[in-house]
Parts: structure tokens; C-alpha cells; sequence
């Protein structure tokens, strides 16, 4: 059974770069969706850049160490 994961994004605007609203969706098998809520599409993780991308990283970061830490102790 895969699960999924829900997560929100709002960037602010920085600079000429309009604010995005994105979700991000982290799922159990390590499948990624970004999707940019004002247009619909699903986004590439190499699309994003600033705060997006380092909202990406830390939670991908952690998603990582929780799925370590339940495979030690269900092998352990």
C-alpha cells in the first residue's frame, strides 16, 4: 500500500518572481508530485529555486531519515 504525504508551499514574491503556491506530495514508495496550485501543473523538482527549493530539500531530507529510522527498527 503506498501512502502519500501532503505538504504546502507558499513562496513569497522575490523581486521580478511573482509568490508560487505549491503541493508537494511525497509518497511512501519515494515517488515526488509538485503541483503549482495556481496553474495546475505538476512541476520537476529542477524547476524550482529560492525558498521552493530548500522547502524541497528539507523535507525530502527528512522523508529520507524516517524511512531509515522504520527500516532499522523493523530489521534491527
Amino acid at each position: 500500500m503506498v501512502n502519500c504525504e501532503h505538504l504546502r508551499y507558499l513562496e513569497p514574491p522575490r523581486g521580478s518572481r511573482p509568490s508560487r503556491d505549491l503541493t508537494f506530495k511525497f509518497f511512501t514508495d519515494g515517488k515526488l508530485v509538485i503541483i503549482d496550485n495556481d496553474t495546475g501543473n505538476t512541476m520537476n523538482p529542477r524547476e524550482l529555486s529560492g525558498g521552493s527549493y530548500d522547502f524541497y530539500v528539507r523535507q525530502r531530507i527528512k522523508y529520507i531519515k524516517r524511512n531509515l529510522t522504520e527500516k532499522i527498527l523493523k530489521y534491527a
